[in-house]
């Protein structure tokens, strides 16, 4: 990045990524937020902090907590008073960590925004902005610059924009850049003018094609505001990945996938592209960039195809997955009821009556958040999906066991629906007849991951006879070792998993995230060296929840392959934001 002439970073603070339950924080290892920054002051580099409480980012409930969620009729980001008092907690721990590290303090942070867009949110409240305010001036005094980032709409700097906090806009390549910065100067008619968020690239959405902007598009319009004599921050710069459950998601329902490339200058595995060097020739003729060689792509490592054995479904390995037994309830409760933040949780309840002929198992009220997978006496019948799938036919005696693997896809980070609840919202019905008396099991998958299912013996537990296309959820497990002879190892590698379906995979217990090569765009996921070691063998754990490749008995070997090159899927090119996006969701961001 500095290498590219750029002089100061720009990052974000996670609510909820440091305090996933109430009090509990975390600033330590990957959570050490305070080791990043003073990095970056060690390479030259200056802050711009984005400490929220909420910054959107296509992360998870846009960094704000779930648990804030178990008050049912909270309004996020107002005076709610619960809200405020999480809030006072929350900033009264971050930012006396952040003021040593301000630039009048000797630090790298020469300026902090305040919230995140609110002008696209629909609360509106100048109260809570100024709660804020005298917040952020409190922790860090009186002398800290504050700032405001909303899109290029007047409405939305209207209520998004406060006195004493510098307004800036954001906006992508291809906008009319006099027409957006014209709209900056009405807030603010002296001072810098700032691009915010200047789109290099886009999000993607499982199930779409994934999202480029085009590289003589984007050196334009940076040229363009360059040129104005204005500031302006990349986002992205670099692309990342959403590891675990991180990934957020839009309205109407749809989620994001766990890779972040952004179609970023620098990929998300921090590779060169065109796009870096055509970004660099720009700055060069407003600002001297750094001389010398620019720091090289990391090298890559295709270590090749790796067997995996299965170990057991998910309801055989509900003892370690859920070892406090089941919550009992007449009707079903939501993750947020059960302490259940992210994951997966198991409904059971039985059959009320014989269904020998196909009968219908439906969400009326599209109650599953977000996906459900249907099995009766451990036959898998299908999965029902959030605005999509809300009625599936099932066969089973009175009496049989009906079991719903319910997944949290990711909350929604963006617009005036963030209050996402998860799991069985609302009842279910079979035959129009509401189901009761419910067993629900919240999943520990991460403990049952690490400390339990990698010293498992393999075996094909098998599955009673399915006419349809899936299988049970079920894990499956593999060790490959790195030559420790060969030097440089291990190195950055992507995994593949062809002939797979959809699930989640972890390697030596690290959370990599979700795959779905059934619906993409998204093939491979990045594999960061860091987790891997050559000092002993490293351990593949796999939750396939739909169908495996060696799932129905056949020839077929359950195998993943790490490659070195990425896979993202198929490019589709536009110059912003696609004209098919949801207004409330992302068209007042560009």
């Amino acid at each position: 990045m500095k290498m590219a002439g750029l002089n100061a970073i720009q990052t974000y603070v996670a609510w909820n990524f440091h305090e996933p339950q109430p009090g509990q924080y975390e600033f330590t290892g990957d959570h050490d937020v305070e080791h990043f920054i003073q990095l970056a002051h060690e390479l030259g580099l200056l802050v711009i902090l984005r400490p929220g409480p909420y910054i959107c980012a296509e992360w998870d409930m846009g960094g704000l907590p779930a648990w804030l969620l178990e008050k049912e009729s909270i309004v996020l980001r107002s005076c709610d008073p619960d809200y405020l008092a999480a809030v006072d907690k929350w900033l009264g721990v971050l930012l006396p960590k952040m003021r040593p590290l301000l630039y009048q303090n000797g630090g790298p942070i020469i300026t902090v925004q305040v919230e995140n867009e609110y002008g696209s949110y629909y609360t509106c409240d100048y109260n809570y902005l100024r709660f804020l305010q005298k917040h952020f001036q409190y922790h860090l005094g009186e002398d800290v610059l504050l700032f405001t980032t909303d899109g290029v709409h007047e409405r939305l700097l209207q209520c998004g924009a406060l006195q004493g906090l510098y307004a800036t806009v954001d906006f992508g390549a291809g906008v009319n850049i006099t027409a957006a910065f014209l709209i900056q100067r009405k807030s603010e008619p002296k001072g810098p003018l700032v691009n915010s968020e200047f789109y290099t690239g886009w999000l993607d959405h499982w199930g779409q094609p994934h999202s480029t902007v085009k590289t003589e598009v984007v050196a334009s319009s940076l040229h363009d505001i360059l040129s104005r004599g204005a500031s302006v921050n990349m986002y992205m710069f670099i692309g990342g990945t959403n590891f675990a459950y991180w990934n957020g998601a839009n309205t109407p329902y749809q989620a994001q996938p766990t890779s972040y490339d952004y179609d970023a200058p620098l990929s998300e595995a921090g590779d060169l592209s065109e796009k870096y060097f055509a970004v660099r020739d720009v700055i060069q003729q407003f600002e001297k960039v750094p001389e010398g060689p620019i720091p090289p792509s990391t090298p890559k490592f295709a270590y090749g195809r790796v067997g995996l054995k299965k170990l057991k479904t998910v309801e055989e390995a509900l003892n370690l997955l859920c070892p406090s037994g089941p919550v009992k309830s007449v009707y079903p409760l939501t993750f947020i009821q059960v302490k259940q933040y992210f994951g997966f949780v198991l409904y059971r309840t039985t059959l009320p009556q014989d269904c020998s002929d196909p009968t219908p198992l439906s969400s009326p009220f599209n109650g599953v958040h977000d996906r459900a997978y249907v099995s009766v006496d451990g036959v898998p019948h299908g999965v029902l999906e959030r605005d999509i799938v809300i009625t599936l036919n099932i066969t089973g005696k009175a009496g049989a066991t009906l079991d719903l693997l319910v997944e949290n896809m990711g909350r929604v980070n963006y617009g005036s629906f963030i209050n996402d609840f998860k799991g069985l919202i609302s009842n279910l019905t079979l035959a129009s007849k509401i189901l009761t008396d419910w067993e629900i099991f919240p999943l520990d998958m991460e403990d049952a991951v690490c400390n339990h299912l990698g010293t498992w013996d393999g075996h094909d537990s098998g599955c009673a006879h399915s006419a349809s296309d899936y299988t049970l959820p079920a894990f499956y497990v593999a060790n490959f070792s790195i030559p420790s002879g060969i030097p440089d190892l291990p190195q950055d590698t992507f995994i593949q998993f062809s002939g797979w379906t959809k699930g989640q995979v972890w390697i030596n217990g690290f959370n990599l995230g979700r795959y779905w090569p059934a619906r993409g765009p998204q093939m491979t996921l990045f594999v960061p060296q860091h987790i891997l070691v050559t000092s002993a063998p490293n351990t593949i754990i796999v939750l396939e929840l739909e169908r495996a490749p060696c799932g129905r008995g056949g020839p077929e070997l359950c195998t993943v392959e790490f490659v070195d090159r990425p896979v993202i899927g198929a490019v589709k090119t536009h110059s912003h934001v696609p004209a098919d996006q949801h207004q409330d969701s992302w068209l007042d961001r560009v």
